[in-house]
């Protein structure tokens, strides 16, 4: 494989010195030849917004670190995308650290970590509950790396710190997707900082994860707003993965997104943690509903959905959420959902409320157990994040919810 080492493009690694124009002068000049490895060795390479090409592996090394410029204007907004409308992209913006579009046989590897430069872009809340940070008013990077109608894709060992309030990893209609032994450890108090989303995209496998987030750690949804065409998220697996987060471990769907089905998820441990999995639909009014950015154009199906062999201990919110809220939240149907060997630990047992016309369907428990605990194991909930509101205390687990089975399920309180 070929190699280019950004010092030799005249990169600096001091932690210092903006070595954009250099690192985007090594990736193009990887692509131009054919494609190969882009190197980024010892040193602290600050650097705004860059954009991969097909062919091309960003290597981050054991000693390097790729590190994020610590303003807002070295994130510019592109121009001229042919994949999406970035009016209709969730915050309306298509702004990233790491950028790719329409490309084919990208990675990011290595042992080295990209430091996001999340204290630039956050201040501390005087007096607070939820998360102990919010964003400071700046049109601040909305997310780290944006991969948009990618195929192949590779993100390989990579460590990613200090996530301002924006996604870590956003991939969007794209085909098959590979996420493994990566780390992400973003800052539990800061909001916003999701972990890997994974948006209309096929074939998809994360594997070998350390996850912490103060919001969601995996996502996989189906929002087509920005896209030319509808398409089905599907075909998603996930195991083997050490999740923490301030809001949920798991979550799938959101407002009006398409379709999301055949998905596995297993061999997972999630510990200081909200909500353990959770499909929600929120319920949002016509007036409300043109006031959301991050809205899909359809009504939500979410099918075929496999969870086994799930620790949850440390749970703040319901270990599983199920709400299909109403108005202009458009539900097809919520079914088929399989839940085997899930043991949890927490201050909530299960919530599944669907809604008078769209039922959940067909949902099977098999060998789970739910242990509920006091405030005293458990202290300040008000300041874990979205466990303020995202606690159910309601003693009805299932409400509108059509054939239930609980095979050797226990719920235990104390």
């Amino acid at each position: 494989m070929r190699e280019f080492h950004v010092r030799d493009f005249g990169a600096v690694g001091d932690g210092v010195t903006l070595n954009t124009t250099a690192i985007q002068n090594t990736i193009d000049a990887c692509a131009k030849a054919g494609g190969g490895r882009v190197l980024v060795g010892e040193g602290i390479y600050m650097t705004g917004s860059i954009t991969l090409r097909s062919g091309v592996d960003l290597h981050i090394e054991q000693d390097g670190i790729l590190f994020g410029s610590d303003r807002c204007e070295d994130y510019p907004e592109k121009q001229g995308l042919c994949h999406v409308e970035t009016d209709n992209l969730p915050r309306n913006r298509n702004a990233s650290l790491i950028f790719a579009e329409e490309c084919e046989n990208i990675s990011i590897t290595g042992m080295g970590k990209i430091d996001c430069n999340g204290t630039s872009f956050v201040r501390k809340k005087e007096k607070w509950k939820g998360w102990g940070y919010e964003r400071i008013d700046a049109p601040t990077p909305p997310r780290v790396v944006f991969f948009t109608g990618c195929k192949n894709v590779r993100v390989e060992e990579v460590t990613m710190v200090n996530q301002p309030a924006g996604w870590s990893y956003w991939i969007h209609d794209c085909d098959y997707v590979t996420f493994d032994k990566c780390k992400i450890f973003a800052e539990v108090q800061y909001p916003n900082n999701d972990g890997i989303h994974i948006n209309s995209c096929r074939n998809v496998t994360i594997s070998n994860c350390d996850i912490t987030c103060g919001d969601d750690c995996i996502i996989v949804r189906a929002n087509n707003r920005s896209l030319k065409e509808n398409k089905v998220c599907e075909r998603v697996s996930v195991t083997n993965c050490n999740l923490t987060s301030y809001a949920c471990g798991i979550r799938i769907a959101w407002i009006n997104d398409g379709t999301i089905r055949n998905c596995v998820f297993s061999n997972i441990v999630m510990t200081d943690t909200n909500t353990g999995i959770c499909i929600q639909l929120p319920q949002t009014s016509a007036e409300q509903i043109v006031k959301v950015p991050d809205r899909g154009r359809e009504a939500t199906l979410v099918e075929n959905l496999s969870f086994t062999n799930i620790v949850m201990d440390g749970m703040y919110a319901p270990p599983i959420k199920i709400v299909l809220g109403q108005g202009a939240t458009m539900c097809n149907a919520v079914r088929d959902v399989y839940f085997d060997n899930i043991h949890s630990k927490g201050l909530c047992f299960p919530l599944l409320i669907g809604r008078p016309d769209k039922p959940i369907e067909n949902v099977t428990m098999t060998n789970c157990t739910f242990l509920r605990v006091t405030d005293e194991e458990l202290p300040d909930y008000k300041l874990h994040g979205a466990a303020d509101w995202d606690r159910a205390i309601d003693e009805e687990m299932f409400r509108h919810v059509k054939n239930i089975v609980l095979n050797n399920t226990s719920f235990t309180s104390y």
